[in-house]
């Protein structure tokens, strides 16, 4: 299990992460969402052991990770950035790993090379973004980690490759009980992907919760009049955002429909349709309701 408590890190004057605190159960997959220097690859290098906390802790098992090669050798951190030394290969960094990682599987590495196609003998540094990714991932996942994390994992790589890790994380997570915390702005994949979702915002967690409950709890509603009625029209609902074109208002609710729909029809609109939100959608409300304002930029 992974637990955060009041976890605080400063960068100079800069404050990434303020006072978070957060539980990741051993077997889940947690998404971090949130705005550009919202604190979530900061996040990802304090509870990996590369950062030390400033404030509060991390406990991975009931340890801190950082400066601790027992909880390390259990997790692999994947960064934004994969870095490989010049004449790094898959093959000689795979010699490194197995002396480095007690559960590194030699039959897994030949497993992922042959999911990812890869010459094992080329320099990694000369590959495109993505295949440096894919030779990332490979290696982490030939360490067998009870702890995986990943930083903008997604980024670079096709579709179909996209679908393979997701299998691959799926699977791992359901056989060996793996854990994953992954952080990413393509929040599509994630949305497949995550157990529970975390969204960041100025080293704080706005919302956290899991994902049935965020398609369950928020409803995106449209609803029109031939007139307007007077008062506090939505006065007592949940409105997250809303954007009004003439008589016609754009509203995220949170909430089910047997809560606000009752108000809404005694308004006696015109029309009134509601769905579920996507995650992208979700993310896009609740930044808006922290300061964000997608629809009117000046």
């Amino acid at each position: 299990m992974i637990e955060i408590k009041n976890l605080t890190k400063k960068f100079d004057k800069t404050i990434a992460l303020d006072g978070l605190s957060l539980t990741v159960a051993n077997g889940s997959v947690t998404g971090l969402i949130g705005s550009n220097g919202g604190g979530k690859s900061t996040l990802l290098r304090l509870v990996s052991g590369v950062f030390m906390p400033d404030g509060g802790a991390v406990r991975i098992d009931g340890e801190a990770p950082f400066d601790n090669p027992k909880i390390k050798e259990n997790c692999f951190f994947v960064s934004d950035f994969p870095f490989f030394y010049t004449d790094s290969t898959l093959n000689n960094t795979a010699a490194l790993y197995r002396k480095i990682y007690p559960h590194w599987s030699d039959a897994e590495f030949d497993r992922c090379c042959t999911v990812f196609p890869i010459e094992r003998n080329k320099r990694i540094i000369s590959m495109s973004k993505g295949m440096q990714r894919q030779a990332a991932l490979i290696l982490a996942l030939s360490t067998c980690p009870k702890y995986l994390f990943l930083d903008e994992i997604f980024d670079g790589l096709d579709a179909v490759v996209r679908l393979v890790l997701k299998r691959l994380l799926a699977e791992r997570v359901d056989a060996n009980n793996m854990t994953v915390l992954i952080a990413s702005h393509n929040l599509r994949e994630l949305e497949d992907l995550c157990d529970r979702i975390c969204l960041l915002h100025q080293g704080k967690i706005v919302v956290e919760r899991d994902i049935d409950s965020l398609r369950t709890q928020y409803r995106k509603v449209q609803i029109g009049f031939s007139e307007l009625p007077e008062g506090d029209l939505f006065n007592n609902i949940a409105v997250v955002s809303s954007f009004r074109n003439g008589n016609v208002f754009n509203l995220t609710i949170k909430g089910t429909e047997d809560e606000f729909m009752p108000q809404l029809e005694a308004l006696n609109p015109a029309f009134i349709s509601a769905m579920p939100l996507t995650l992208e959608e979700v993310f896009i409300s609740e930044m808006e309701a922290a300061g964000y304002d997608a629809y009117h930029i000046s």
